[in-house]
């Protein structure tokens, strides 16, 4: 009895954490397990769904390339983000931290800012060929890599090359340097230790970034969208396509089991590896500058700098560039109805909706995601925190095929309801809130509660007195985030936004 009543009571204790979660669970079973039913329902429906897209040609090509994609981007990404992971965590140097900042900024862009940004770079009309066409004999665009598979691609590598550089340099922080100095002591040069040392030790940090970058990749929407044109689609943009235009929502349905079982796939080997990753917690030191490290790392810098920088300039240089020069005329018109349509929403309402659907959703997503955060850890459970990232291996505009697909009638008849779209935003951000306030509840010391507990406080009083101060910083990056999410989101939102409820990211 001694040894089984605490074990009893650790187990009651974990019931009753996990109690926690639960509104995190209701949202998971009622927008994302229910609609996700209905797409398989309905991709074996008798009009048939999965049968077409494994006989006709046309859906194997688009499976191709979308994996064809997504396999180059990352492995184009990998290669500019490991001389960028060595500079974060081989060398110190003024203004690191500022260009950490800068390097992450596309990664918090919707998409389709970054794919207009691109457009007005390197489109037609856009700031490069302009500046190109004022040399001498230049007459026409000289960069047409618009509706193309590069234009794609560099999107790509622009939109996670720093999230990738940071997977590897933490595992490269994590490295017994002992091993290189060894090397070092028998003669390896620079290039030799990472080839020979370096590398092989890197291996599941590598494959931790290209497995992530490969999910993003996979199931990219506004970039193939606009930048790769009619040409180029992906199973992502053919989803969209079969359900808004040719209304067969059964291939569309059987599109989206197909790339579930490829998104799941890849987060399944990506925690994997990132639980394989070592870790250390002592900071490693940074090396010295020589001659040709110093070289190295500003071209490196440059590169990137540049890589980043310049199409988000060029989206600003746009905004202010009219026919007859510069003019602020754009954003005088932000509040015209310049179409004259009953149902047109001015640019200006549009970013109105999306404020309020983004603060709606930082108002469900935060305490949801907190609470199931909280549960998860208190309880110690690996499951309830994977099933609370579920929604991660879920597209947009999969979760909006199966919105329309479920929630057409009584009592969840949502179709049209600006509600429906701060559900789908909220889904996609309290993943992103659990896993803020979750990584940062597992530092806290638990003789903090141990001592409020022995004090006579209890569980609630411990909380709001002794954590929640302590939590105050994540649940703010937390906050930020669920804000940013639903302000970036595109796919569920073309799907299922109503008329007169269009954000920024679709107002024409």
């Amino acid at each position: 009895m001694d040894e089984g009543g605490p074990s009893l009571s650790r187990r009651i204790s974990a019931r009753r954490a996990l109690l926690l979660a639960a509104p995190a669970f209701l949202l998971l079973a009622v927008f994302l397990v229910y609609p996700l039913e209905g797409i398989l329902r309905e991709s074996f429906s008798r009009e048939g769904g999965i049968d077409p897209i494994f006989e006709d040609s046309y859906y194997l090509e688009r499976g191709w390339f979308t994996l064809w994609q997504a396999a180059v981007s990352s492995l184009l990404t990998l290669l500019l983000a490991v001389p960028l992971a060595w500079l974060l965590a081989c060398h110190a140097f003024p203004g690191k931290r500022t260009i950490e900042a800068v390097l992450m900024v596309p990664f918090v862009l919707p998409t389709i800012v970054v794919a207009v940004a691109f457009s007005a770079l390197v489109g037609p009309s856009g700031s490069a060929n302009e500046l190109l066409m004022r040399l001498p004999g230049v007459d026409e665009p000289p960069i047409r890599i618009l509706n193309t598979v590069w234009a794609i691609l560099l999107a790509h590598v622009f939109y996670n090359v720093a999230v990738a550089a940071r997977i590897i340099a933490t595992g490269w922080r994590g490295l017994d340097t002992r091993v290189e100095e060894s090397a070092a002591m028998l003669g390896a040069g620079p290039v030799a230790r990472f080839i020979l040392v370096t590398l092989p030790a890197l291996r599941n940090s590598l494959l931790a970034a290209g497995s992530l970058v490969f999910l993003f990749c996979f199931t990219s929407f506004g970039v193939v969208l606009i930048l790769g044109g009619p040409r180029f689609g992906t199973l992502e943009t053919e989803i969209y396509r079969e359900s808004l235009f040719l209304f067969r929502l059964p291939v569309a349905a059987a599109l989206a089991i197909v790339q579930m079982v490829v998104t799941f796939a890849a987060i399944a080997v990506n925690s994997r590896l990132q639980r394989t990753t070592a870790q250390r917690t002592e900071a490693r030191q940074p090396s010295g500058w020589s001659a040709a490290s110093a070289l190295s790392g500003a071209v490196v810098i440059a590169a990137l700098l540049l890589l980043t920088v310049a199409p988000m300039a060029a989206l600003v240089e746009r905004s202010f560039h009219g026919g007859d020069g510069y003019t602020l005329r754009y954003y005088t018109m932000l509040d015209d109805n310049v179409r004259g349509q009953v149902l047109f929403v001015a640019p200006i309402e549009a970013v109105r909706n999306s404020v309020v659907f983004a603060f709606a959703t930082a108002v469900v997503a935060l305490p949801v995601g907190t609470l199931a955060a909280i549960g998860a850890v208190r309880a110690r459970s690996s499951v309830a925190e994977a099933i609370i990232q579920v929604p991660l291996g879920v597209s947009s505009v999969t979760l909006g095929l199966g919105f329309l697909v479920t929630m057409d009638a009584p009592p969840l008849n949502l179709r049209g309801s600006p509600a429906l779209v701060v559900i789908a935003h909220s889904l996609i951000a309290v993943p992103f809130v659990a896993r803020t306030v979750a990584a940062r509840l597992r530092n806290l010391d638990p003789r903090l509660r141990d001592a409020a507990a022995m004090l006579g406080a209890g569980p609630f009083r411990t909380f709001f007195a002794v954590e929640a101060p302590l939590l105050k910083g994540a649940i703010g990056v937390a906050a930020v985030l669920s804000f940013a999410t639903s302000m970036g989101e595109f796919g569920a939102t073309l799907l299922i936004s109503p008329a007169r409820s269009t954000t920024a990211r679709h107002s024409p």
